[in-house]
Formats: C-alpha cells, sequence, structure tokens
C-alpha cells in the first residue's frame, strides 16, 4: 500500500493516532494457490473489461470527526495502478478501524475505438465541499462526480483538496451495458456523528441484485449525497458479461486449499449440553423418518440418508424425529462433538469476482431459552427447544488474490457480516467464532447478546472452553453447482425437502404461566414485556429444512 500514516494533533478527544493509521494485513501470509484457470490472477475479465483489485493507495483527504465513532473517515485515490488501467473512483472508510479495503481499476480490451468499454468524464459536477464546515480536518476537501458521455455511467466520485476541477483525464466512465444497478451498503461518514436521512453522508455501495445468477461487480468506491437514504445512487456497479464469468472462480484443489487456510475455529459455551454431530451419526443413532397418515410406522434413516424422499417441497408429508427408545433419545439429544462434520456450499457471488463458502454444521437439538431480566435470569421451560438445528458460517474470499475479506455469522433468523480486520483469528489465518450455548447463533466475539431490550431479552451466551472444532478438519464439499454436477455429487439428505425434526404444539400459554408463576412485581411486567417483543419462532417447535431450502442458498447472506 502507499504512505497512509497519519499522525494527528493531539486533542481532548482524540489520540495522536487513529487505527485507520494502520494496514490491517491477515496474521499469516497467503499460501501460494494450486494452479488453475483465473481464480487468483489478480485480474478478472468482465466481457471487454478487464479489472485489478487494487489496495495500494495514497491519502487525499481526511476529516478527524463525524462518522462512526465520531473520529472522521479518511479519502485515498487508488495508486501504483498497472499499466493500461485506470481509476473508475476513489476510496473511502472510516477511522475507527485499519485501513482495509479495495478499489477496482480497469482497462479497455473491446479494440472498439467508436464504442469502447472505457470513457472520459465530460465535466464534472462539485458534489459537496467542507469549505463552510468547522471540524478537523486536513484542510478542504471536495468530492467531485463525473459527468459521462451518452451510453456510458460513473461508478466512482474523485477527491480533491482543490476548489479546482480535477483533469478530465483523472477518471473513467464505463459503457452503460457494462454496469449494474447498486444500492447503499452501509455508511462511512457525515458531518455529525450519527446518520441523519436529510444530511450530507458518504455510503459504500453493493449492487442491488445479489446471488449466485447475478452479475453486478462491486467497485470498492463510496457514494456521497445528500439525503443518503432516500434518492437512488447517483453511481452504478460494475456487471460480469463474460461468457465465461466462472473461470476466476476457484477449482477442487484451489477450494481445498482456501478451506485449509480460512475454515473457522468454533468454541462451544463450556456449558453447552448440546453439541453438533454429524449427519451420518444422526442417521446411524436411529433417527426415524415419519410419515403422514402413517405415523404408526416411522422408518429407520439409511446411514446415508438413501432412503429419504428427494426434492418436492415442504408440504408437510414427510419428517424427521428421533427414536422412540428414551435412552437413544437422550444420547442423541446431546450430540457427538468426536463425529462432527461440516457441510460446505460454494458458490460465485457478486459477479463471480468472490467466492461465497457456506459451512454448514448441524445439530440434533436445539435447547431451551433463558430469559435475562434485568440482574435475574429465569429457565423458560420448552420455549426455544426444537429437534433437529442447522447453523451456518460463510467465508467470502476475493477471486482476484484469494484474500480473505469477511465472514458470515447466521444468527437465529438473521446474521452479520464481520470484516477481517474486526474479526479474531487463530492458528494462522483461520477466524474464531462462538456458538451460543442451546441456541447455538454464532458470533464473533465471547460474551453475552441480548435478544430483547432494555436489559430484557433471551440471553444468546458465549465463551471459550476445550469443546471445540476446527471447521475445516472433518468436512465434506456437498454442493458446488458451477463445478458441474460430475465434479460434486450431492449428498441425498441434501435434495430432502421437508424437515429435520417434528413440529410439536406445545400450550405456550401455560409455558409462560409456569414462569409468571414465580415471578412477582416488577420482574413479573418485565417478563410480560419480553414475551410481547419475541419473535414467533421462539414460541414454536418446528423442526427446521436443511441448507438447500435457505434464501441464501441462491441469494445473499441477510
Amino acid at each position: 500500500m502507499g504512505n497512509n500514516c497519519l499522525p494527528l494533533s493531539s486533542s481532548s478527544k482524540q489520540s495522536k493516532y487513529l487505527p485507520i493509521d494502520t494496514i490491517f494485513k491477515l496474521p499469516s501470509s497467503s499460501p501460494t494457490w494450486p494452479p488453475g484457470e483465473g481464480f487468483g490472477s489478480g485480474v478478472i475479465d468482465l466481457g471487454g473489461l478487464q479489472v485489478y483489485e487494487t489496495s495500494n493507495f495514497t491519502k487525499v483527504w481526511a476529516a478527524k470527526e463525524g462518522g462512526p465513532g465520531d473520529l472522521g473517515a479518511t479519502f485515498f485515490e487508488p495508486s501504483q495502478i498497472p499499466d493500461g488501467f485506470s481509476m473508475l473512483g476513489c476510496y473511502s472508510q472510516p477511522n475507527n478501524r485499519r485501513l482495509f479495503g479495495s478499489v477496482l481499476v480497469a482497462k479497455d480490451v473491446t479494440d472498439d475505438a467508436s464504442r469502447g468499454a472505457l470513457a472520459t468524464p465530460i465535466d464534472y459536477t462539485l458534489v459537496w465541499s467542507s469549505e463552510s464546515l468547522k471540524i478537523m480536518a486536513d484542510g478542504n476537501g471536495y468530492i467531485w462526480l463525473p459527468t459521462p458521455p451518452d451510453g456510458y455511467k460513473a461508478v466512482g466520485h474523485v477527491v480533491t483538496t482543490s476548489p479546482s476541477k480535477p483533469s478530465l483525464d483523472k477518471i473513467r466512465c464505463v459503457r452503460s451495458d457494462l454496469t449494474d444497478e447498486c444500492e447503499i451498503k452501509s455508511w462511512i461518514w457525515g458531518p455529525e456523528n450519527e446518520i441523519k436521512s436529510d444530511d450530507f453522508g458518504v455510503y459504500s455501495l453493493q449492487p442491488k441484485n445479489r446471488g449466485t445468477n447475478e452479475a453486478g461487480v462491486p467497485v470498492g468506491t463510496f457514494l456521497a449525497q445528500n439525503n443518503g437514504s432516500v434518492p437512488p445512487p447517483s453511481l452504478a456497479c460494475l456487471k460480469n458479461n463474460s461468457k465465461s464469468n466462472l473461470s476466476s472462480m476457484p477449482n477442487l484443489s484451489q477450494l481445498e486449499a482456501l478451506v485449509q487456510a480460512y475454515s473457522p475455529w468454533i468454541y462451544f459455551h463450556p456449558k453447552e449440553t448440546y453439541l453438533p454431530s454429524s449427519v451420518n451419526w444422526y442417521f446411524s443413532e436411529g433417527a426415524l423418518l415419519y410419515k403422514q397418515g402413517e405415523e404408526s410406522k416411522p422408518v429407520a434413516i439409511e446411514p446415508n440418508g438413501a432412503n429419504l424422499p428427494q426434492g418436492g417441497s415442504n408440504d408437510g408429508t414427510y419428517w424427521m424425529d428421533l427414536p422412540v427408545d428414551e435412552s437413544a433419545k437422550e444420547r442423541i439429544l446431546k450430540g457427538d462433538l468426536n463425529s462432527s462434520e461440516t457441510y460446505l456450499h460454494v458458490k460465485p457471488m457478486l459477479g463471480a469476482a468472490y467466492t461465497d463458502i457456506a459451512i454448514w454444521i448441524f445439530y440434533p437439538f436445539n435447547g431451551p431459552g433463558t430469559a435475562k431480566l434485568g440482574l435475574i435470569d429465569i429457565p423458560l421451560g420448552k420455549i426455544g427447544e426444537h429437534i433437529g438445528d442447522w447453523e451456518h458460517l460463510t467465508l467470502r474470499i476475493s477471486n482476484f488474490n484469494g484474500l480473505l475479506q469477511s465472514v458470515y455469522f447466521s444468527e437465529h433468523s438473521s446474521g452479520e457480516w464481520i470484516d477481517a480486520p474486526m474479526l479474531e483469528f487463530l492458528k494462522g489465518n483461520k477466524p474464531v467464532g462462538y456458538s451460543s450455548r442451546n441456541g447455538h447463533a454464532f458470533y464473533a466475539k465471547p460474551g453475552l447478546v441480548l435478544q430483547g431490550a432494555a436489559g430484557i431479552g433471551i440471553r444468546n451466551d458465549t465463551a471459550k472452553s476445550d469443546k471445540m472444532i476446527d471447521t475445516g478438519a472433518r468436512h465434506s464439499v456437498v454442493s458446488a453447482e458451477y463445478l458441474g454436477k460430475e465434479e460434486i455429487v450431492e449428498p441425498p439428505w441434501l435434495n430432502y425437502a421437508r424437515k429435520w425434526g417434528p413440529k410439536v404444539t406445545h400450550d405456550i400459554g401455560k409455558e409462560v404461566e409456569k414462569v409468571e408463576s414465580v415471578l412477582t412485581g416488577d420482574l413479573k411486567s418485565a417478563f410480560e414485556s419480553l414475551v410481547n417483543i419475541l419473535p414467533d419462532e421462539v414460541y414454536s417447535e418446528d423442526g427446521p429444512t436443511g441448507p438447500k431450502l435457505k434464501k441464501n442458498w441462491i441469494g445473499d447472506e441477510v
């Protein structure tokens, strides 16, 4: 990277150096990836437009107030651009974290002099300047929006420290058919220290349509505009129009190298009772398949799931359940960490500029919840229980260089992307995740996460313990559609479309009454408030569907 050390004058609000002064690098150097077609080559051909991902930056301007944590933001332009490539826009990020990001630079390979993939702008519009602001900053900053010629679109801004318009040769616009619609992803900066929809703001961008079959490619540039949450973005993303647009994806040997480099370590809570197992162990230990109308004749599931019904939909015709024998049931409930295996779904994302590796983990049982009512913890009986539990983490890896960008942690019905600088690592470049006690939601840090508000909610407790797994130690790639059906044969259980556990109807009113019967006064009122705010799934015991029926199977994480 360029020289990004930004010494600041001391103040009561800031230390001498901000986190952004330190460039983030993964703890260990990246391995040399096995040979292949386009993965890790540094360049991706989008069909007439070659793009190169660069993290080499030169600082242009910095604000030292406003934005996340009231620490400001810094604006960079790409440097050390390879010969023949052009800048598409500048980069920005908040000052509350280490410098970590990239932008794409582009090269026209159309050989079309009349209508090339790139064109210089015909003018600039001044979007914003800091002249009237009374904030700590490196002088004045100016943000410019290129005016593209007809048939082209701007995909990034230019930042200067001068009120004079930048050179028209500074940046390139992109032919419209090589662009895609984008949307705001997250807030980077604003003169205030909180988001206000009617104020000026700087935002990161992402393709509006994201999924395994979508072609939108993020440029890495930022959006600067007023009323940030209201009008559509004035910038576009890129689009992968290449006929061989999957050539940047890893082959099997490269994929295995990625798994060994980045497979997360998962810590289970020291008091966790319900641990994961392999699917084969679950079936071999006596899991049963039930059919509607034939409930008295359940069928033992074959160890590889070969006798599970294939395809169809989640129509309630079939479901799995534990063995009838109580001792066998009790044994299976607790799982078997020694047999546990992770199941990998590998897919192209963001126009095949990235590879997502979804790492699925199966638990035979999801345990009951515990309520936190201020300083008091209350066990919730059967509330929160269900048989069969699928959880996952997802690695997002750049296909330009094979570097880990971020990890998605699934948390009940939602989740969160955590960028690499905010992750904990163990034994090289392996990120660390924490599975919450009983509920198995994943988090990037240990401690308590409360599912609720104002000190009242369902506890999600995570902590280090000697119960842990390397998700890459025992794994199998169960699906990678881009490689073809001959390369990866999907196991029968993956194409079972029904529930992995029964739907059990509890009298939730009675369960709630049991808890309320031991509470008085303010605690009883607090619990009644909790009952009203928690999602319905907490109160129903219903087995989940398998990974292939989740929205993220073909879409982005939500």
